[in-house]
């Protein structure tokens, strides 16, 4: 169906080196798209690269911090340089650090907004120039379900998903009329390596199976589907949404 196809795009995916971002990443890569792979690690972005490139996909690294304003501007034009345009930004890029809010380090709120929020600012700021010239473009931010709703020792998080969520509607306010779609994913509890020591815990991996309407966890590989058709030309006209993909949790009281 040429409306989920994805051939003779391009794609950026921030932190994509490993877990829901290279899930994603292959995902577009398999409709079509070619890929490139940010990750603040070189190392993990190379063997992402590598991993594409060995199953017949086109794939190239882009090793950069999203919270770093001059190494995304440098980074995009580099990309833009040597492989042309991007077409999709996948705002993958995330980092979690707990605590409870009267404990909670400056530091450690700082860190998780530099990279889950303003990361998202500055990387779509800096590729939507681009869209916005060409008149065309497709952004998806990866939200979370806490961008609706907190847990404790996860406030830092939240305040950046939430904030988030309330970005993608105010960059689709003002990006909408260039034909550029702006919309979210929000994950549920899906296995990775950010909650692998939550799953590994029997009372909460009992509490999220409870939970969660479906029943279970979720894959990196449920977050396919969405991700390629807020890509594709099938959600031309779908813009400020938040998609979650998290078996019915949020449904649920």
């Amino acid at each position: 169906m040429s409306i989920f196809s994805l051939k003779n795009r391009r794609a950026l995916i921030t932190g994509a080196g490993k877990g829901l971002g290279l899930s994603i990443a292959v995902g577009l890569a398999e409709a079509g798209a070619e890929i490139i792979i940010n990750d603040v690690d070189p190392n993990l972005a190379d063997r992402a690269c590598r991993k594409l490139r060995a199953t017949g996909f086109m794939a190239q690294a882009a090793a950069f911090n999203v919270a770093d304003a001059e190494a995304v501007r440098l980074a995009v034009r580099d990309i833009q340089s040597s492989a042309g345009a991007i077409d999709i930004l996948v705002n993958n890029a995330g980092i979690h650090r707990y605590g409870a809010l009267l404990e909670l380090q400056v530091a450690q709120w700082q860190e998780v907004l530099d990279v889950n929020l303003t990361g998202a600012f500055l990387t779509a700021q800096t590729v939507a120039a681009g869209m916005v010239a060409r008149q065309s473009g497709k952004i998806i931010n990866i939200c979370s379900l806490m961008s609706e709703a907190g847990r404790p020792t996860t406030g830092n998080y939240t305040a950046a998903k939430g904030g988030l969520k309330m970005l993608t509607k105010a960059m689709t306010v003002e990006w909408a009329r260039h034909n550029i779609q702006v919309n979210g994913i929000g994950p549920g509890y899906i296995l990775s390596d950010m909650t692998k020591h939550l799953a590994d815990r029997p009372d909460f991996d009992q509490w999220v199976k409870s939970r969660t309407p479906a029943g279970r966890w979720g894959q990196p590989s449920d977050l396919v589907g969405a991700a390629v058709f807020l890509s594709a030309p099938a959600s031309d006209f779908v813009n400020g949404q938040i998609i979650y993909v998290d078996g019915g949790i949020l449904a649920a009281l």
